[in-house]
């Protein structure tokens, strides 16, 4: 049974609370007042902030709406013919053992005959977007290369046969032509508007499924050195892209297009968080050239270029923070005819400061041949300004393929293995027989050379500025060699010059 004084006690405590409350509200009687007003301001900021989600899925929206007629996808049939051959039955090892007692053993070249050689059809699947009123559409290399046949189905379910205008395969773009009317052609739009972190559209048809649309942001911007293609600048970004998608656009919110979508980093052949696209303005530059030639010209400056590490530039004695190390020169080239040479440093071309390789090779291949430009390079500490041609990069000659590994020598300095060039491996190798030099047979895991890039095959032509062509030369090049400040290495790789730091530490 409850006891009746701890119940009045109780009791007693409510009425006194009930009592407070109510003297403070009668103290402030706005009291009462922003206990409503904060219901109704959690309803409002609710409200607002839906607001401001539904502004942001209308822009997503009207972007896709935008582009939906410029996007088109591709089929493209190629027939792959295997070579012809003849079958032969003559050994009876190939003919069935059931069979064998039937004739005798030399009686299987009776059933000699040619295999037909009908072929088959490889079938290719991608997107393009429509650039022109007159049916002029933008796609990727990879998706009609060696195509006997392409087919463009629009958004209104109209299909056209397609004519392949020109290809580049070095940027993986190209350009088809539909006799077609009402195009609605996409607005291309800038990369100096492209930002990191900004809301994107990839659009396109991923496994056939047509006119797909996946939202992200641009994750990167200038990312090069992938081993896509030849002239890398990519958009990345973490919009789903998946096969089929190749050639689509990627599209702000705008609706105009940034890129063209090209490649994914995966390990399973599907999307994982990482496409790349090519920036709208070497798309543009390249359309425009195949539309009115039919190709792609490039210029040429005929250098070899690598990047300026520190160690680089602290040989080299330059104190600036950006360049590029000119490693070779090409005889007779643009560069060679205004006298740029190895070991020079790039900083500037065509009025722009160069940061790294990547950008000076797009710069230059971006400029037309036979177009006058400056040059500024770092030499000794000493700026000099050059004003040079650019050539075609047609004219740039090719690399000779790799011959067989040179032999082993048991000549070795930090982590290299060596061998004497002689005239007849510096014909292997793709040189004139003339050329000095060691080899680099072999190149020790971990070791100083390993870290700064040496290759089997690689040529040693000098050391700290001092000709090396035999063993006793690298001997006594080497043998104060300072591991801390490292040795400066003047190396040619496939023809072309270049140079390495080896040092024992960085």
């Amino acid at each position: 049974m409850l006891d009746l004084k701890r119940l009045f006690a109780l009791m007693l405590a409510s009425f006194s609370l009930i009592l407070s409350t109510v003297v403070v509200m009668a103290a402030r009687p706005d009291a009462v007042s922003q206990l409503s007003d904060s219901g109704r301001g959690n309803s409002a900021a609710a409200r607002q902030n839906l607001l401001y989600a539904d502004a942001l899925s209308d822009a997503f929206r009207r972007a896709a709406e935008r582009l939906r007629p410029s996007v088109v996808s591709i089929r493209s049939v190629k027939t792959i013919r295997p070579p012809r051959r003849r079958g032969d039955w003559s050994s009876n090892e190939q003919f069935p053992p059931e069979l064998r007692r039937f004739f005798g053993d030399n009686r299987f070249e009776r059933f000699q005959f040619d295999v037909p050689n009908r072929g088959y059809q490889r079938p290719g699947l991608g997107t393009g977007v429509i650039v022109s009123t007159d049916g002029y559409v933008l796609t990727n290399n990879h998706v009609v290369r060696g195509a006997d046949k392409v087919r463009v189905n629009l958004f209104d379910d109209r299909s056209f046969d397609a004519e392949i205008v020109g290809t580049d395969a070095k940027s993986d773009l190209a350009v088809l032509k539909i006799a077609a009317s009402g195009l609605t052609p996409a607005v291309l739009g800038n990369i100096q508007d492209v930002h990191v972190g900004q809301w994107v559209v990839a659009i396109g048809s991923p496994f056939g499924l047509d006119q797909t649309v996946t939202a992200g942001i641009v994750s990167a911007t200038g990312r090069a050195n992938m081993g896509i293609t030849d002239y890398e600048d990519f958009i990345q970004t973490d919009a789903a892209i998946n096969p089929g998608n190749s050639g689509g656009p990627l599209v702000n919110l705008h609706g105009e297009v940034i890129g063209i979508n090209t490649a994914i980093a995966s390990r399973t052949g599907g999307y994982m968080g990482i496409g790349f696209a090519i920036p709208i303005n070497m798309v543009r530059e390249v359309k425009d050239s195949i539309i009115e030639t039919g190709g792609v010209e490039r210029g040429w400056l005929g250098v070899l270029i690598q990047p300026l590490t520190n160690n680089l530039a602290r040989r080299f004695e330059f104190e600036g923070q950006n360049g590029v190390l000119v490693g070779d020169v090409v005889p007779d080239s643009p560069a060679d005819k205004v006298g740029l040479k190895p070991g020079d440093i790039v900083v500037e071309f065509d009025g722009q400061a160069v940061d790294d390789p990547n950008q000076l090779r797009n710069a230059v291949a971006h400029t037309k041949p036979n177009n006058h430009t400056t040059l500024v390079a770092v030499r000794k500490g000493r700026h000099i300004t050059l004003n040079v041609t650019v050539g075609r990069i047609e004219d740039e000659p090719q690399t000779p393929d790799h011959p067989n590994e040179p032999a082993k020598s048991v000549s070795s300095v930090s982590g290299l293995g060596l061998q004497t060039l002689t005239a007849e491996l510096a014909s292997r190798l793709g040189y004139d027989r003339d050329q000095q030099g060691m080899v680099v047979t072999e190149v020790e895991s971990g070791s100083p050379a390993h870290r700064a890039g040496f290759r089997p095959r690689d040529v040693i032509i000098s050391i700290d500025g001092v000709a090396v062509s035999s063993h006793a030369d690298f001997r006594k090049t080497t043998e104060n060699y300072d591991g801390s400040r490292g040795m400066l290495v003047a190396v040619k790789r496939d023809g072309f010059r270049r140079f390495v730091v080896i040092k024992d530490s960085d």
